[in-house]
C-alpha cells in the first residue's frame, strides 16, 4: 500500500484513490484502475495515495487530502459485502465533511447508497460499450460537468445502478439507457456510472472478455466493439475534479 501520509495541512494537494476491485484479468497487464486514473487526470503517482478497501486496507483520515476518487470494482453494492459497508460509512463522513469526492460506477453507486440511496440490479440488463451522455439542465452551473458539451461520449460497463438517489442529490447526466448517469450530492460529492478513466483499448477488451455474457442476454459484441470509439471528453471530468477539489481546498 502507499504510504498514507498527509498532504500539507493548510493546502492539501494529494488525493486519495480508494480501491474497490480490480480490471479484469486480461486487462491487468495495463496497470490497476489507481494507474488508469491518474492517467486520465493527469496525476503523477505522488500526487496520489491508495488504499486497497477490497483487500482490507484501512481508510485514513481523509482531511488531509484534496480530495477523494472511489474506483469501480467487480463486486455488487447491493451484496452489502463488509469491506463495502465499512467503505460506505467512511464516504459519508467524508461527503458530509465537504471533502471533495469522485465516485466511478461502483463508487458512484456506493456513494449513493452511503449517502441513502438505493442500489440494484438494472430493470434494462447491462450497459458495455461507448455511448452518448446528456447533461441534464442541472449540470449546466455544476464545476465538474458544466464545461463539457451537452452531449459526449463515454465508455460503460455495470449492471447494477442508481435506482434511488438520497436526499439532497440532483441528477446531473443521463443515457438512453440509464437515467442517473451522474449525480452531485451537496456542494462536493458526485458520483459518475460511465468511466472516465477508461481508454478505448480498454473498453474493447471488458467487450471482448464479456462476449459469452453478451451474447447470452441477446447482445452483439462485435457490434458494440465496433460502435467503441475515443471519449475525450468523457475523460476531461477527471480532470475537472483534480482542478475543482484544488481549488476548493485551497
Amino acid at each position: 500500500m502507499d504510504a498514507l501520509l498527509r498532504a500539507d495541512p493548510v493546502v492539501p494537494q494529494r488525493f486519495l484513490i480508494v480501491e474497490t476491485g480490480q480490471p479484469l484479468p486480461a486487462l491487468r497487464r495495463h496497470g490497476g484502475f489507481p494507474h488508469w486514473i491518474r492517467v486520465a487526470a493527469g496525476l503523477a503517482e505522488r500526487d496520489t495515495a491508495t488504499v486497497d478497501v477490497e483487500a482490507g486496507e484501512t481508510l485514513p483520515a481523509a482531511d488531509g487530502f484534496a480530495g477523494v476518487i472511489v474506483t469501480g470494482s467487480g463486486a455488487m453494492v447491493s451484496d452489502r459485502l463488509d469491506w463495502s459497508e465499512r467503505t460506505a460509512a467512511w464516504l459519508a463522513e467524508v461527503a458530509r465533511a465537504g471533502i471533495p469526492v469522485l465516485g466511478i460506477c461502483y463508487g458512484h453507486q456506493l456513494l449513493a447508497h452511503a449517502l441513502g440511496g438505493e442500489v440494484g440490479d438494472h430493470p434494462g440488463g447491462r450497459e458495455m460499450g461507448t455511448f452518448e451522455i446528456v447533461l441534464e439542465d442541472a449540470a449546466r452551473d455544476d464545476a465538474v460537468l458544466g464545461p463539457l458539451p451537452s452531449r459526449f461520449d463515454a465508455q460503460l460497463t455495470h449492471v447494477q445502478s442508481v435506482l434511488r438517489l438520497p436526499d439532497g442529490a440532483t441528477v446531473l447526466a443521463r443515457s438512453a439507457h440509464e437515467p442517473v448517469q451522474a449525480f452531485r450530492w451537496g456542494e462536493a460529492a458526485w458520483g459518475v456510472q460511465f468511466h472516465p478513466e477508461f481508454s478505448a483499448t480498454h473498453m474493447r477488451g471488458y467487450i471482448r472478455a464479456r462476449r459469452v455474457a453478451l451474447m447470452r442476454e441477446g447482445q452483439d459484441p462485435d457490434a458494440l466493439s465496433k460502435a467503441v470509439g475515443a471519449a475525450p471528453q468523457g475523460r476531461r471530468v477527471l480532470k475537472r475534479f483534480v482542478h475543482v477539489a484544488r481549488e476548493a481546498r485551497a
